[in-house]
């Protein structure tokens, strides 16, 4: 039996030099949509693939070359990838004709979806046994901050790899964290943020709800919260659409956020760490997709503590508000 090759698992070099590298882009959903657009006006050779046409003939009229199937990426240096969960994930990874056949060495995989650290790992190994690299790359924002590149960008990989794009992670966000050499501790580290911004949420739609039955305007109570105490990104933009009723178009529509939370729970488990307040969340998640409200974003948290206040559906009391 012949011994394996101990270099048979180090993936090849980094490409590096002057030019910009041809990039993929695979999910055009709200956010890769939103950072295919921005490579584009960098001036990159961009690649697009999409299991919509639709989507995919837009990034074409900005100026991509349109992929029909994954094995047109295979000139890519960088393939960034943005897709709602593990599942869509895997199957474009590790499917029949999926990225680990598709990228030459050296090539890297930045994953920018929100997943879970077991996916990580995997698809990190899965990739270094092709002598390839991957990186996670997860972000802290809405599609609408990833527009106006005011995302946080969480990145963790092969110090090597992250190099390489780090030009691109710059410049898709406002601030660029690096955590290290684990892909999954970036993914850990995005959930827990959800779960904060969820739980924040929950908290934000209780109060307004409180202080609207008894007569407040809730507008008036968003502004002496956020010019006083609460005054983070999280209170103002979210309560921001609590007390505007802005639930559509979804940033996060209400399937992606029990997922999240599901996933963030998961790893509690896993850790054995309580989390009773995200439990209580990811249940009043649970409840506004029983309601039919999958198409709502999660601010619409705020929507169902008004409900549930009496206060009506569109936050507007069933009969005359309680000043007792």
């Amino acid at each position: 039996m012949s011994t394996p090759d101990p270099t048979s698992r180090r993936p090849a070099s980094v490409p590096v030099g002057p030019a910009k590298p041809r990039i993929g882009v695979v999910g055009l959903g709200h956010m890769g949509q939103a950072f295919a657009s921005n490579l584009i006006v960098d001036g990159h050779d961009l690649t697009a693939y999409d299991q919509s046409p639709e989507r995919v003939a837009e990034l074409e009229r900005l100026g991509a070359h349109a992929a029909s199937r994954l094995a047109d990426l295979a000139g890519c240096s960088v393939v960034l990838t943005s897709v709602p969960d593990d599942e869509a994930l895997f199957n474009i990874t590790e499917g029949p004709g999926g990225l680990l056949d598709v990228l030459a060495r050296g090539a890297i995989h930045l994953s920018m979806s929100t997943v879970s650290s077991t996916i990580s790992r995997r698809l990190a190994e899965a990739h270094l046994h092709r002598g390839q690299h991957y990186v996670a790359a997860p972000v802290l924002g809405n599609p609408d901050l990833a527009r106006a590149r005011q995302v946080f960008v969480i990145a963790a990989g092969p110090p090597a790899a992250l190099a390489a794009v780090r030009p691109l992670l710059e410049r898709l966000g406002q601030k660029l964290f690096v955590v290290g050499e684990a892909a999954e501790s970036a993914n850990l580290l995005k959930l827990a943020g959800n779960v904060l911004t969820a739980t924040t949420l929950q908290s934000m739609g209780e109060t307004l709800a409180l202080l609207q039955k008894r007569g407040i305007d809730p507008h008036l109570a968003y502004e002496v919260f956020t010019q006083s105490l609460f005054d983070s990104r999280v209170h103002r933009t979210y309560g921001g659409k609590i007390v505007d009723g802005r639930y559509r178009p979804a940033g996060m529509a209400v399937p992606l956020a029990v997922k999240d939370l599901r996933l963030a729970l998961a790893e509690a488990e896993i850790a054995a760490v309580p989390m009773p307040v995200a439990s209580l969340v990811h249940d009043r998640l649970v409840a506004m997709l029983a309601r039919g409200w999958a198409d709502l974003d999660w601010a619409a948290l705020g929507l169902l503590a008004a409900f549930e206040a009496g206060l009506g559906e569109e936050g507007r009391p069933e009969g005359p508000a309680s000043t007792a």
